[in-house]
């Protein structure tokens, strides 16, 4: 390359940001190593790296690590811009666009935002979904990353499947999860959650609804949901009803994502029966497993496997499931999502870096081509020249806390910090 490709660039590329951009002096994180080099940008897209080109703009990454952005496949901490306190609803615009800015300055330059989509009223309603995701498309020109719907679907919420329909007929592709909390609230009293069968085994052992014990169980949805727990109880226990209809409803929603070639992940599973069941409708990522043995089983059998960057900082699941670190190690965690935090992204590969349970170039891959290709996102995740300019830049002194300065998504500024 040299100053005319620069010249004939922007004359003839006319893309929405066609300036060129160089970083120099940073330390970039490839698949396979970490070198000092400079990394050129032409609108949405690296072209060249060790670059000698005179760019429009240079950015001293000096002293810093260059990564690729991070890729978050789950992550439900906008929930909290929208119902900052039990039963306190925010407006989604400002929620929304509040929840981009904190991509943003955490190095997340593609987030699927994991829209539960339920048969409880209030927060995870289908209303509210519907909702949410009018006011993303509103302003999805006025985000700086690439907000992506995870279409979290409670199967037994079959009122909202012309919403999944829609959702996966618009423009960003989203994801399909597949979650069954329903069952999980229904399971035996005894049964510790990690330990209840395949949701539709016909042995599956259901909950006396009008023990003490259950209310306390369900005391938290019912909470989130604006019920009174007698209010809960009698709802939850209506929807039960319709569990013999959930199969066809699933093997009907999955026939549509399939159709979109949308990703399907499976949510929380507990035994390899779950795992071959979604498997066998395409869901190819399992999401949260919750014991080591089905985490194996869906490594031998060739799927993606997702463990929570919470579970990673906090040394340990927030409910008593297989310690992510561990899996890392044992080569059975493929991704990190943020899960409900969005700064444990980078906070987690820290650690694991500190615990030294595997080279950094290796660990960054949790966080970036991982859940980059298990989501069909074949353009980014990686620095090369041709692929997408999602970038982080990571202020990372030896022995301290990273902290993000810059990150770009698909060429453009989303985020600078002064240092």
């Amino acid at each position: 390359m040299n100053d005319l490709y620069r010249l004939v660039s922007k004359v003839f590329i006319g893309k929405q940001n066609n300036m060129l951009t160089k970083i120099t002096g940073a330390r970039v994180l490839f698949p396979d190593d970490i070198v000092e080099t400079d990394v050129l940008v032409d609108g949405e897209r690296i072209v060249e790296l060790d670059s000698s080109v005179l760019a429009d703009r240079t950015i001293d990454g000096k002293g810093q690590l260059l990564a690729p952005a991070i890729v978050d496949i789950h992550g439900d901490a906008f929930e909290r811009q929208m119902m900052p306190r039990p039963g306190v609803l925010f407006p989604l615009d400002a929620a929304l666009l509040e929840t981009d800015r904190q991509l943003a300055t955490n190095g997340i330059a593609t987030a699927y935002h994991a829209l539960t989509l339920s048969w409880e009223p209030g927060l995870r309603s289908v209303e509210r979904g519907e909702a949410f995701v009018d006011a993303r498309d509103k302003l999805e020109h006025r985000l700086t990353v690439e907000n992506r719907i995870q279409l979290r679907w409670e199967t037994f919420a079959f009122e909202a499947f012309d919403l999944i329909e829609r959702v996966l007929q618009g423009g960003l592709t989203p994801s399909l999860a597949f979650n069954d909390h329903t069952s999980m609230s229904m399971r035996s009293l005894e049964l510790p959650v990690q330990e209840r069968l395949f949701e539709h085994n016909p042995a599956f052992g259901v909950a006396d609804t009008h023990s003490p014990k259950f209310a306390n169980r369900i005391s938290s949805s019912a909470k989130r949901a604006g019920l009174e727990t007698d209010q809960y109880r009698d709802l939850i226990n209506s929807i039960w009803d319709r569990r013999a209809e959930v199969p066809a409803m699933i093997e009907r929603v999955a026939g549509i994502a399939r159709a979109r070639s949308a990703p399907m992940l499976s949510h929380d599973d507990t035994q390899d029966e779950t795992r071959d069941y979604f498997r066998s409708l395409g869901a190819t990522i399992s999401e949260f497993p919750m014991r080591i043995s089905v985490a194996r089983a869906a490594k031998t059998a060739g799927d993606a496997i997702v463990f929570g960057a919470p579970n990673v900082v906090r040394g340990g699941s927030h409910i008593g499931s297989v310690h992510a670190g561990d899996m890392v190690e044992d080569g059975l965690c493929d991704i990190l999502a943020s899960d409900y935090f969005y700064p444990a992204m980078l906070a987690a590969v820290a650690r694991l870096a500190e615990e030294k349970r595997a080279p950094l170039h290796q660990l960054w891959s949790l966080v970036s081509i991982g859940p980059a290709l298990a989501s069909g996102l074949r353009d980014r995740g990686d620095i090369a020249v041709g692929k997408r300019a999602d970038l982080v830049l990571i202020d990372w002194p030896q022995g301290a806390p990273p902290a993000v300065t810059l990150t770009m998504a698909a060429g453009r500024v989303a985020y600078h910090a002064a240092r």
